[in-house]
């Protein structure tokens, strides 16, 4: 998908914000439709847009209630959304609700623009999910569920798969404390069981378990597998 076949439906009530992403994306020839608040962003999905940054300061609806909304509609359109400093709560609701990632303003747009590919890059592996996920040296076998680094075999526990499998699915994308526990174990379990199981996971994977390069920390909010190659 070449950046000139993508529309990208920015949704944000700062006229300045909305320039400046303009601007950006349209020399990365990316096709922008703009709302400034919730009412105008509901009638312009219509327009079948293939990526969504959403502002979660709006005017007239509340940012997470139309996020919510938008997934309704649509499961499958990555939305990025936008957000205050300090802010974890808001983008940990944002993020269980169905975002599929968060940048926190002020921005850079080098770090928007990779963002975004990321987004698109998970919206294709869930579509087509491909049997054998590479990142760096890292790769993972789906269907035999064999993980390598380089050449060397990596033997995991099965927990410590099931945590890998889960980010290799979503990788790319910010996965929340609460999701994660959902997926593994039950929302009641103890968060320091997912704390133990990715230390476990980066001794065996990342070069240097303390400067993770794969399994990156979200401060406060979750993880977040590298994107593939």
């Amino acid at each position: 998908m070449s950046a000139a076949s993508i529309k990208v439906l920015v949704i944000d009530d700062e006229p300045p914000i909305r320039k400046l992403l303009r601007m950006g994306l349209s020399t990365q020839g990316y096709e922008i439709l703009e709302a400034s608040n919730g009412k105008i962003a509901l009638e312009k999905l219509i327009e079948d847009p293939a990526l969504i940054i959403l502002d979660l300061g709006l005017p007239d609806i509340q940012g997470h209630e139309l996020l919510r909304t938008i997934r309704a509609r649509n499961e499958a359109v990555p939305i990025v959304v936008l957000s205050s400093r300090g802010d974890e709560a808001g983008k940990v609701q944002a993020l269980d609700l169905g975002a599929d990632d968060y940048l926190t303003k002020p921005f850079g747009m080098d770090e928007l623009l990779a963002r975004l590919r990321a987004a698109l890059r998970h919206q294709l592996q869930v579509q087509g999910e491909r049997p054998v996920f590479r990142t760096g040296d890292l790769s993972v076998d789906l269907v035999r569920r064999i993980v390598k680094l380089g050449e060397r075999d990596v033997k995991l526990s099965p927990k410590e798969y099931d945590l890998l499998r889960v980010l290799v699915q979503h990788a790319g994308k910010v996965l929340t404390h609460r999701f994660l526990l959902k997926e593994l174990w039950d929302e009641l379990t103890d968060a320091q069981y997912l704390r133990v199981y990715v230390r476990q996971l980066r001794q065996k994977i990342e070069a240097d378990p303390e400067r993770p390069q794969y399994v990156l920390t979200e401060t406060g909010i979750g993880y977040r597998l590298k994107a593939g190659d």
